[in-house]
C-alpha cells in the first residue's frame, strides 16, 4: 500500500531488527504492531525516542490479553505521534504517514 502510493519501505520482523535498521540508514517514519516477538513494540518506541524525539512513530495493534486501546493508549504515552486499531481503514494510515513524513 505504502509503496504503491510512491514511498521507499523496509521491513523488520520484530523490534530488535527494526532497531538495527535504523541504525543502520536514515529513516524517516516508523510503523509498528506493538506485539512482536523478541522486543515488542513499547519497548521499541521507548528505544527510538531515546536515539530520535523527531522521528514519525505510528502504531498499530490488535490487542492481545488486553483490549487494542491499552496497547494503543500506552504506545501515545510513551511517544506514539499516531496510533490505530485494526483493521484500520488504508485513507486513515496514508493520511497519517503524509502527515508525519
Amino acid at each position: 500500500m505504502l509503496q504503491r502510493e510512491g514511498h521507499e519501505v523496509s521491513i523488520a520482523g520484530n523490534g530488535r531488527e527494526a532497531m538495527t535498521a535504523f541504525d543502520t540508514g536514515p529513516v524517516d517514519l516508523v510503523i509498528m504492531d506493538l506485539i512482536m516477538p523478541e522486543q515488542e513494540g513499547l519497548e521499541t518506541i521507548s528505544a527510538l525516542r531515546k536515539q530520535n524525539r523527531e522521528i514519525g512513530i505510528i502504531a498499530i495493534s490488535g490487542g492481545g490479553r488486553v483490549t487494542p486501546g491499552d496497547y494503543l493508549e500506552a504506545a501515545r504515552i510513551i511517544g506514539a505521534n499516531r496510533t490505530f486499531a485494526k483493521p484500520f481503514a488504508r485513507r486513515d494510515i496514508l493520511a497519517a504517514v503524509s502527515e508525519l513524513v
